[in-house]
């Protein structure tokens, strides 16, 4: 008998703890929102009781490959339109529940205490900087905007033989903060989380403005939930959040 009240016991705790995450809605982002989100999601939480928030992040393109693949996503936000293009086109996205939700800018950093910092971008070319950390052009949406910036100038032949590709926006800021690149390329959002071991160079203007679109996964579990966490975003004291993360408005 004894034996029997504590499975019960067992199940009903089991039980209990199902009820109180009635829903887990799992949110892929790009790789440059993770503090930001990671504070967002415990204030949607709150406001949602039941709803738990799992985050995935990583390169955009990475994120695009696993949806495409079958993973179990209900959000997916990231860093440049094109990303969220290609999920559009290949039906992986409920496009009417598009929208952007924040605004970053490009960057030129350098490792602190470097004794050369860039006054432009041609002299990135030049034989004091020889590695430089570039986000890959073909996934990464910061490595796409550094690559159209430098062919836009006339630089991308010659910098990209320096280039230490980098398989994310925060793999590029952490070779250039423990020094191992002379210089690197990143969103303003991403070197002002380390003030001490990075300085900014350089602010490159993009022929494209960098916005953030968020959309829902097209046949995720959780509709309701995603379209949910969407207008949570968008929302004004989440867009004060990101604000105080250095993010733009949309």
């Amino acid at each position: 008998m004894r034996a029997l009240l504590s499975c019960l016991a067992s199940v009903l705790v089991l039980g209990l703890g199902a009820a109180a995450w009635a829903t887990d809605l799992t949110v892929s982002a790009a790789a440059s929102l993770t503090n930001a989100l990671r504070e967002l999601a415990p204030a949607f939480e709150a406001a949602h009781p039941g709803t738990r928030v799992q985050l995935n992040f990583g390169a955009s393109g990475a994120l695009l490959q696993q949806i495409a693949k079958g993973a179990p996503v209900d959000v997916f936000a990231s860093a440049d339109q094109e990303t969220m293009d290609q999920a559009q086109a290949q039906g992986l996205i409920d496009s009417a529940g598009r929208h952007d939700f924040a605004a970053n800018a490009l960057v030129v950093i350098v490792p602190e205490g470097s004794r050369q910092r860039p006054a432009t971008l041609a002299e990135l070319a030049q034989p004091p900087y020889a590695r430089i950390a570039i986000g890959l052009p073909a996934s990464v949406p910061v490595g796409r905007y550094t690559r159209a910036v430098l062919e836009r100038e006339g630089l991308w032949l010659a910098i990209e033989p320096k280039m230490i590709g980098a398989n994310n926006v925060r793999q590029a800021l952490d070779y250039t903060a423990r020094g191992e690149v002379d210089a690197g390329f990143v969103y303003a959002t991403d070197a002002a989380l380390m003030p001490g071991r990075v300085a900014v160079a350089l602010t490159v203007p993009t022929a494209t403005p960098i916005r953030y679109p968020v959309a829902p996964v097209a046949g995720g579990a959780q509709a309701e939930a995603a379209r949910q966490f969407i207008a949570f975003l968008r929302s004004a004291p989440a867009q004060a959040l990101l604000a105080r993360h250095g993010f733009g408005a949309p």
